[in-house]
């Protein structure tokens, strides 16, 4: 590992993530929806253990003398959560990881009250990759590709049809009708970490560096971004970069938060901001796909349990099953009970 400069280097200037209040986007809007992964099928398959260790951490510090405040990702049950209810090939599987390590952080210096979804829409190969953070520190993840391939290793052989959308989703006045935030971000890079940070830069609001890594048992990032104002000495953001450059994924993921801060920006005399625990969350249920399997419509569910006698609905999101025998299916389309529109979120 090089030594750790203290004299100043070339940075790239990017900026904060920008965004727009939307009735959602129409160019994303029915591009992914949940519901979509919660599958009817007929064979057992994985459940999905919630727990968390302390390794699964979300930290947010301050450099003061440089005017910089960051945020640190490092997950690892989280993580292997994330990744269980699905077997993923190398390469999607480290964009999975980046994702979710992304959508992370960006609840650490973002105004989230609710939830951050990142989703990358790409072509016939990477369907969706989609990534989302809760207020409360809950992550989940999953990407869809075409059958036997895996993830390019270059995401600009996405073609120039890719986009990546970044979406707050706040509580609103209506509980029934979140405050929606969208941005969208070309992909012209090769990896995550590179879009978002063009994309900051073409925001032209705060300086921000970005690193993204994940590995088979650990993903991690770490966000830095100049405070507004002139808060900081003269060359602060350019002395902060050129120690952020001396940082490799390996040492992301094999070193832990307050060890690395100490590595890193020992001379910076980093503080905590603050911290909070990081864990794997599904929030499907048997109500939001009894709703699924109405919009679905009865002769549809009904054809679904014929081999069976039952409909077996997979998350695959968290690899929860939920059946329906064909009693349930007489009560569900009972004439008695009232038609329900299927929820806008199914998870």
């Amino acid at each position: 590992m090089p030594p750790r400069p203290s004299a100043d280097s070339a940075c790239a200037a990017v900026a904060q993530l920008a965004c727009h209040p939307i009735h959602p986007s129409p160019l994303f809007a029915k591009t992914f929806n949940p519901d979509a992964c919660c599958i009817i099928r007929q064979h057992a398959s994985l459940t999905s253990d919630v727990s968390m260790t302390d390794h699964d951490q979300l930290s947010r510090f301050l450099l003061p003398a440089a005017g910089v405040r960051g945020v640190h990702v490092r997950l690892t049950k989280a993580w292997d959560d994330i990744q269980g209810a699905a077997e993923y090939p190398p390469a999607a599987r480290q964009l999975l990881g980046e994702a979710a390590v992304a959508a992370a952080l960006f609840t650490g210096h973002s105004k989230v009250h609710g939830r951050l979804s990142l989703q990358l829409r790409g072509n016939d190969t990477l369907r969706t990759l989609f990534a989302e953070c809760t207020a409360a520190g809950t992550l989940r993840g999953i990407v869809q590709l075409a059958d036997g391939v895996d993830a390019p290793t270059d995401l600009r052989e996405l073609g120039d049809a890719a986009l990546l959308a970044i979406t707050i989703e706040n509580p609103g006045l209506d509980p029934r009708e979140p405050q929606r935030y969208q941005s969208l971000v070309g992909m012209q890079a090769p990896d995550l970490a590179e879009a978002f940070e063009t994309y900051f830069q073409q925001s032209e609001q705060l300086p921000t560096r970005l690193l993204l890594a994940a590995g088979p048992d650990q993903a991690a990032g770490l966000l830095l971004q100049k405070l507004p104002g002139d808060e900081g000495d003269n060359d602060g953001w350019t002395r902060i970069g050129a120690l952020f450059d001396t940082l490799g994924a390996p040492e992301l993921l094999s070193v832990a938060g307050q060890d690395l801060l100490h590595r890193l920006f020992h001379e910076e005399e980093p503080q905590l901001l603050g911290s909070k625990p990081l864990s794997f969350g599904c929030s499907c249920s048997r109500e939001r796909v009894a709703s699924m399997l109405q919009s679905l419509g009865e002769e549809e569910a009904r054809a679904a349990a014929e081999t069976t006698g039952e409909v077996e609905v997979r998350c695959e999101f968290c690899g929860r099953e939920y059946h329906f025998p064909l009693t349930a299916l007489d009560v569900l389309f009972s004439a008695a009970q009232p038609s329900r529109e299927a929820p806008e979120r199914l998870q």
